[in-house]
């Protein structure tokens, strides 16, 4: 496999909101609105950058019988960096997410990722997974965010779209908006990928 297919692959073909089905709590939860979805895609994507690359550094040292908990433990460290420079830099933006940021630690992505793949695979191919996985989730998160914010506020990024009287669609941007717009974005992506046969 190229380096490239690394990256590509938690794109589109694994995407892993809208393919593999995995850190649905935050992708409903703190989408509603385009620049939640960026925020916590980010925060996730260094994260998952960071553990993958310790974690493919230390996969001959750390013992079988404590790798979950060595792994979370890695994760847990990156988690706090950015709950800290979030928290110092971004306050509305922390304050939006909440409890979210501090749950990455359990987010079954980045276990996932560091689980499947960093412990098994070379160092730069397991940075380059967890790039291509993390802007994965950013993407889902941000399309998810952008969809709902447009049809529930009329306006995506605070930018307004629509006139104050235009009618919007207030379910989008309650939790029920969130399943509704996760299902039919998994079932487009379900199309497009029997379609094209990606």
């Amino acid at each position: 496999m190229s380096n490239m297919k690394y990256f590509t692959s938690g794109l589109i073909k694994n995407n892993p909101s809208f393919v593999l089905v995995l850190g649905t709590c935050p992708a409903l939860a703190v989408t509603t609105a385009a620049m939640n979805g960026v925020g916590m895609g980010m925060a996730s994507t260094f994260v998952l950058v960071c553990s993958n690359l310790l974690v493919a550094l230390l996969k001959n040292v750390i013992p079988d019988k404590v790798r979950i908990a060595a792994f979370i433990v890695v994760i847990a460290t990156f988690v706090t960096i950015v709950d800290l420079v979030m928290k110092a830099y971004t306050p509305d933006l922390y304050k939006t997410l909440g409890i979210f940021i501090p749950l990455i630690v359990v987010n079954c992505i980045i276990l996932g990722r560091a689980e499947a793949f960093a412990q098994k695979n070379k160092v730069h191919h397991a940075v380059l997974d967890g790039l291509g996985m993390g802007l994965g989730f950013t993407l889902a998160l941000t399309i998810m965010g952008g969809i709902r914010e447009i049809l529930g506020n009329g306006s995506i990024f605070d930018i307004r779209l629509m006139s104050q009287e235009a009618k919007t669609i207030l379910i989008f941007i309650l939790p029920p908006g969130a399943f509704l717009t996760y299902g039919y974005l998994i079932a487009i992506m379900n199309r497009i990928k029997s379609r094209y046969n990606i």
